[in-house]
């Protein structure tokens, strides 16, 4: 079941890039793995998965130990500033940074690794109060204050959408997204040289996301199928 449901998720990336004449190779598919057993991760492992995607930090933690060493682990979910210390090393990106004292905190812990973190700023574009993310009046001051500090790279920037029936709904939203970067990135705001990374679209609504520009879609149910919300209390 996985190994279909991601050959359909990437054939409806695949038709979204070519409706709006983009390359296949700009988006990335991450496979949402919270919540899911290892047997579950390797069977999308096994179909050609290589980026997952997790929203805590224990969870990742006992996860990737278990899981072949190319696969490129993303922290998606809200991140504590006391637990980037456990996660620093072991992410290749942090989509979720949305305050000034959390980039302080992933600053400090990249420069004890001697490493540099690549991160996104998380927009709360719908300006939805149950959802974590900076407003876009405050992105540009964020992201040259992020832009500041030693040991972080700023790929570029990410949003949740609201939970629709109509992936059109979002449109909006993930177009909105797309401009403010277009719009930070013309500013060249202390060279910091932010790149053109938009981690947009769930399984509800990837398929607008990746039209809109999306260069990460967060696939979970897609691919696993439902979540154990018991697990996540």
């Amino acid at each position: 079941m996985i190994s279909a449901n991601m050959k359909h998720v990437q054939e409806r990336i695949d038709a979204a890039c070519a409706n709006s004449g983009r390359d296949t190779k700009e988006v990335t598919l991450i496979a949402v793995s919270k919540t899911k057993p290892v047997e579950a991760l390797m069977e999308a492992y096994e179909a050609g998965a290589r980026d997952f995607g997790e929203n805590k930090v224990q969870e990742l933690l006992d996860k990737i130990p278990q899981l072949p060493s190319d696969v490129r682990w993303h922290m998606i979910g809200h991140l504590q500033r006391n637990k980037v210390k456990y996660i620093i090393d072991k992410v290749c990106l942090i989509h979720s940074v949305d305050s000034l004292r959390l980039a302080e905190e992933i600053s400090k812990e990249a420069l004890k690794h001697g490493i540099t973190a690549n991160i996104l700023v998380e927009v709360n574009v719908a300006a939805e109060e149950s959802k974590f993310g900076v407003s876009v009046e405050e992105a540009e001051t964020l992201v040259s204050d992020i832009a500041k500090l030693p040991g972080i790279c700023i790929k570029g920037l990410m949003t949740i959408a609201p939970f629709v029936d109509n992936e059109e709904e979002n449109r909006e939203y993930f177009r909105k997204l797309k401009q403010l970067s277009v719009d930070i990135m013309r500013k060249n705001i202390d060279n910091r040289n932010m790149d053109k990374e938009l981690s947009m679209g769930m399984t509800g609504d990837y398929k607008v996301a990746v039209e809109e520009g999306a260069t990460y879609v967060r696939v979970g149910t897609g691919i696993f199928g439902e979540r154990d919300y018991k697990k996540e209390s």
